[in-house]
């Protein structure tokens, strides 16, 4: 992309990139969901109602149930370890475990999860993942897992050239792998505007971290690597290409733990978690700021133009240029960081590896 100089001053800059003022914790009611500010909750209730054509009730039960439901499935493919093959949210938003025998999906109903018995077990699918990204890297195709299908799925976007051969490896590690095509390219999402600025770039903020007593913005790590100086303080680090992740110095003296919704509030984020297929999630950005969508694919290799990216959270949420660095996350909980898009698809870091790569908390 090619961006252009932005207008805004660092004073606003400041008050609307402090994605992040205070917001006290919600008490849940019979129509409230816990942990999601009145915002976020529309937005997520409105987007899920439309998509899955059921009332605003129905998919404000359905986000209530789900938060329970990631800990369950967490939880039970934890303890069963090698003998799941990942797990997911149904349109249900009940859990739902891959496993490999009867035995596991009978220890896997005790817990009130649904089993379903699958052909090829974790370490088959990483295989052949591990097998396509070994070949030589095209533009503008991922690699990711789908566990409601079992499969790695190869996506090819009409604007990769010379993909026959990462194709035909595909085909020939059988049903372990699905080949999709798509339109259009696939990009990290840095381009020219507002909200955090430096050498005529725009990217979002992501989340508001501190390290021994100092603040810090964890963000995009081809943010980061761009630019050296932000309107909101300097560049401490980037990862990019391979993760996408990075480390802002935030000089500005405003860094509380929440994120903007756009409209004069935010959403207080109060702890870090993971990804998981099916769920939920809401994201906010500088661009499309705040949008909705769920968890389509996890562990998913991008090759941009610039680099391939590993062991991104593939989402349907709305992003686009300028969206880079911001925030993707469930109610409360952190996710993620976001990266790139694709045709209807949008990809972000995981919050966690960035947290424990620069050693950094969130900020109550």
């Amino acid at each position: 992309m090619r961006p252009t100089p932005s207008a805004r001053t660092a004073t606003t800059l400041v008050a609307a990139a402090a994605v992040i003022g205070f917001l006290a914790p919600s008490t849940a009611t019979a129509t409230t969901i816990e942990g999601y500010s009145s915002t976020v909750q529309q937005e997520a209730v409105t987007s899920l109602a439309a998509e899955a054509r059921i009332s605003e009730a129905a998919a404000t039960e359905l986000l209530r149930k789900q938060t329970g439901s990631v800990d369950t499935l967490q939880k039970v493919t934890a303890a069963l370890g090698s003998r799941a093959a990942d797990g997911y949210l149904d349109d249900a938003a009940e859990p739902v475990v891959n496993v490999l025998d009867q035995a596991a999906a009978d220890q896997v109903t005790a817990t009130g999860a649904r089993a379903r018995v699958v052909k090829h077990s974790s370490a088959a699918l990483a295989g052949a993942q591990t097998a396509l990204q070994a070949l030589p890297t095209v533009a503008h195709t991922s690699i990711g897992l789908d566990p409601k299908s079992n499969q790695v799925v190869l996506t090819v976007s009409d604007a990769a050239k010379g993909a026959e051969a990462l194709v035909k490896a595909a085909e020939a590690l059988g049903d372990r792998v699905r080949v999709e095509r798509t339109t259009g390219e696939m990009h990290t999402a840095i381009y020219n505007g507002e909200a955090i600025t430096g050498g005529g770039t725009r990217c979002s903020v992501g989340f508001n971290t501190n390290r021994g007593g100092q603040n810090y913005i964890l963000d995009a790590g081809h943010c980061t690597r761009a630019v050296s100086q932000w309107n909101v303080g300097p560049s401490q680090g980037a990862s990019f290409p391979t993760n996408d992740y990075g480390l802002i110095r935030n000089t500005t003296g405003s860094a509380p733990g929440a994120v903007t919704l756009w409209n004069g509030s935010t959403q207080r984020i109060a702890s870090a978690g993971s990804a998981t297929v099916g769920q939920r999630i809401s994201k906010s950005g500088s661009t499309t700021r705040l949008t909705s969508g769920s968890v389509q694919r996890l562990n998913v290799t991008v090759n941009y133009a610039e680099g391939s990216v590993h062991q991104l959270i593939q989402t349907n949420a709305l992003v686009n240029p300028g969206d880079s660095g911001g925030c993707l996350f469930s109610g409360s909980v952190g996710l993620g960081i976001t990266s790139g898009k694709g045709s209807g698809t949008s990809y972000f870091q995981p919050i966690g590896e960035a947290m424990s790569a620069y050693s950094v908390t969130l900020n109550p």
